[in-house]
């Protein structure tokens, strides 16, 4: 099993983070397009060659995120018609999300065996989360799947904001 941090930086206009290992070795990078259409976040591993991409659906009636890894699209972040909280579809092939997603405390099942597990960490400058990959084959997946909540959470709360 091997754990990951992620911690974003509060002020960044750009969205730049990285994700860390437990020895606080930067393993991905994240960086965010700043004024740009569609609005874009690249994940590159510790060599900076982009291992995923997520890329927010300009125009669409609701919301919709699709994530790439090593240039094949892999799931499908969407919003749902509701009239008083908003709701989110994860569609991707053989992958599920169980658990509180939107408060980043769920659990990554693939083909109903769980191969990854996320929860945030509370009381921490920022947005933090510990993100346990039990697939070492889905470890890509499962960083591009916690950035792409989260930025469907940050873009939600944008919304709310305006």
């Amino acid at each position: 099993m091997k754990q990951l941090y992620i911690k974003q930086k509060v002020f960044s206009l750009s969205g730049k983070f990285t994700v860390k290992d437990q020895q606080e070795n930067d393993v991905y990078y994240v960086e965010g397009s700043f004024l740009q259409i569609p609005k874009t976040f690249t994940i590159m591993d510790a060599t900076r060659g982009e291992i995923a991409l997520i890329t927010k659906k300009v125009f669409s009636l609701l919301p919709k995120f699709f994530v790439e890894v090593n240039g094949q699209e892999v799931l499908k972040i969407e919003k749902e018609f509701s009239i008083f909280k908003a709701r989110y579809k994860i569609d991707a092939a053989g992958i599920e999300v169980l658990g509180n997603w939107w408060d980043m405390d769920f659990q990554i099942l693939q083909h109903g065996e769980v191969v990854g597990q996320v929860s945030k960490k509370w009381f921490t400058w920022g947005d933090s989360y510990q993100v346990q990959i039990m697939d070492k084959e889905m470890e890509a997946i499962i960083v591009a799947l916690v950035v792409a909540i989260d930025c469907v959470k940050a873009d939600e709360a944008a919304a709310a904001g305006s």
